[in-house]
């Protein structure tokens, strides 16, 4: 008998065919089906697209990226000053520690009724921008001209202005393609409309026809991660000064050198053929500009005309700009290049070789017995396919009704809906768990340090009433096998930042330094200690990525991305 024949009656014994946990590998990837009506080359979207993901230019401060957030498994991995909490004071600058984990401890962490020891309405967020607002940008330059505004008490200390951080833990990016609708309150539509995150009618893009620049709407289905890309760049707690627009960012980096303060490895799997040899960035004659003209059809880009800032068309002028408000249709359509090359980046970010992954495809030597008796516990006893089902673990996806079914999204009992209403009544989009085992904290408020932890909130039937789950009767074993289980959904390649996980160098704020600011332009605000995050090509790393779990506890040996790398990038 074949091992795959052997495998599949295992499976039909122990219940495993019903409850539809399948490899990824095959899944059609989710793509917009007009989205050739706007792009001529997808090799070039695809490498726009990582060069804009990973460019630290791209923030208002010139040292923001998409990265800085999602830099470790497609997520955050920081432990110093990450935590915030809109309702309530917060401590700051603080360093996270594991006595903080579960953020509410139970006498019994297997009995919700028990004794409430210790309880916080606390999230860990990610580290963004100081709160500053726009003034303008000077062309050739990241650093944007701003002015210091005051912020909430706690984004303060010894007179100095500490940087934001976000209300929701930051979810990972890998395989969020085949999410329906994306952030964890859903608010990223299926339908881009071309310049933010709502999906509703917008005035359009500007496109040539017959020669003359006209507003041409857009509704993208299927395009959620465009949706979602067009959020933060405008965020003035992630990446954003308060007031900055689509045309100005557009103006900005149209001007800059892709990722010239980085370095790019040469054997990255999609820059490399144009990494400058010996310096950063990519080489001569590689520019926004021309990665635009690649990727996108020609009447998107190719007028010389110039707009206003709401791309009405100023009669008789054309390029070259004489102030910083007026704008080349290029820049114009900035917020569509940004947002739709971001999603093709992100739609390579597929991770689909997990041990499970190879288990499903017949390898019957691909997990162990105790992994095994944990898949057949999170189908069976455990109930976790009810919500985590399907090739994705989420029923949030396409493959799982188009996300049109009432554990998409669902209150789990994290946090009284009062203190985070979500999507509504407190309900949260159902997270994938592939690579779960690297991208802790857990939780839409990052409650959460460990599986084990996890695990045990969810025996239990989540912290508080009126949610979508119920408790499940469970010992020792069978708790360790779960999580065995769960951590045998790590693709390697993720584990060890492999194509087409691997990326250029990053460099995040890591902490304050009180003694002084780092620019004279902002002398109220903190320092930062800069952490980097080395650049991989195709082969990745040597070592894996550490754990949040280690990093809490200290763990740096033979693990990468241990958030003590000195930073070497020449920040503006």
């Amino acid at each position: 008998m074949s091992s795959r024949r052997l495998l599949l009656l295992l499976m039909a014994s122990t219940g495993l065919c019903a409850q539809q946990l399948r490899t990824l590998k095959g899944v059609p990837v989710p793509e917009p089906p007009a989205l050739g009506d706007y792009v001529a080359d997808r090799t070039a979207l695809v490498a726009l697209g990582k060069a804009l993901f990973w460019d630290m230019q791209a923030g208002s401060d010139g040292r923001t990226a998409c990265a800085s957030c999602h830099f470790h498994a497609g997520a955050d991995h920081r432990i110093e000053h990450q935590i915030a909490d809109p309702l309530h004071e917060f401590p700051t600058n603080v360093t996270l520690d594991p006595v903080m984990f579960p953020f509410r401890v139970l006498a019994d962490p297997l009995n919700r009724g028990s004794v409430v020891t210790r309880d916080t309405g606390m999230r860990v967020g990610s580290m963004g921008l100081f709160l500053r607002k726009f003034v303008d940008i000077v062309p050739g330059q990241a650093t944007e001209i701003g002015e210091e505004l005051a912020d909430r008490v706690e984004f303060s200390s010894a007179g100095r202005h500490l940087r934001q951080v976000t209300s929701r833990n930051a979810p990972t990016v890998i395989n969020s393609v085949f999410t329906v609708l994306n952030f964890w309150d859903g608010r990223a539509n299926r339908v881009f409309n071309g310049f933010d995150p709502a999906g509703d009618a917008r005035p359009g893009i500007l496109t040539v026809s017959g020669g003359q620049l006209t507003r041409a709407p857009v509704s993208l289905d299927r395009a959620s991660l465009a949706s979602q890309a067009a959020g933060p760049i405008l965020d003035t707690g992630e990446m954003s000064y308060k007031g900055r627009t689509w045309p100005k960012i557009g103006k900005k980096i149209l001007s800059l050198p892709p990722l010239a303060l980085q370095q790019v490895a040469a054997g990255d799997s999609v820059l490399g053929s144009m990494a400058r040899v010996g310096g950063r960035g990519l080489r001569d004659g590689v520019s926004y500009e021309s990665l635009i003209r690649s990727a996108f059809a020609p009447a998107l880009w190719e007028s010389s005309q110039l707009v206003d800032g709401e791309g009405a068309v100023l009669a008789g002028r054309n390029a070259p700009a004489r102030s910083t408000s007026e704008f080349t249709q290029q820049e114009y359509n900035f917020s569509f290049f940004w947002s739709v090359a971001l999603m093709a980046y992100q739609s390579t970010s597929v991770s689909n070789d997990s041990p499970f992954d190879r288990f499903m495809e017949g390898d019957s030597g691909a997990l162990t017995a105790e992994e095994q008796d944990g898949m057949r516990f999170f189908q069976n006893n455990g109930r976790c396919t009810t919500c985590h089902s399907g090739a994705e673990f989420t029923r949030a996806s396409f493959s799982a009704g188009n996300g049109r079914n009432n554990r998409a999204f669902q209150n789990t009992g994290v946090r009284p809906a009062s203190e985070d209403a979500g999507r509504g009544n407190g309900s949260f989009k159902t997270s994938g768990l592939r690579n779960v085992a690297l991208t802790g904290p857990y939780m839409h408020n990052g409650g959460q340090a460990t599986l084990e932890q996890v695990v045990e909130f969810y025996a239990r039937g989540g912290d508080f009433g009126n949610n979508g789950i119920r408790s499940f009767n469970s010992n020792s074993a069978n708790r360790a096998a779960l999580v065995a289980f769960m951590k045998a959904l790590t693709d390697e390649r993720v584990l060890y930042d492999r194509a087409p996980f691997d990326h250029p160098e990053l460099c995040v704020p890591n902490r304050h330094l009180m003694n002084g600011s780092d620019t004279a332009a902002f002398p109220a605000s903190a320092g930062n200690a800069w952490v980097s995050v080395p650049a991989t090509g195709a082969g990745g790393h040597s070592l894996p990525l550490q754990t949040f779990a280690e990093l809490l506890g200290g763990r740096s040996t033979g693990r990468s991305h241990t958030m003590t790398d000195p930073c070497t990038v020449p920040l503006p």
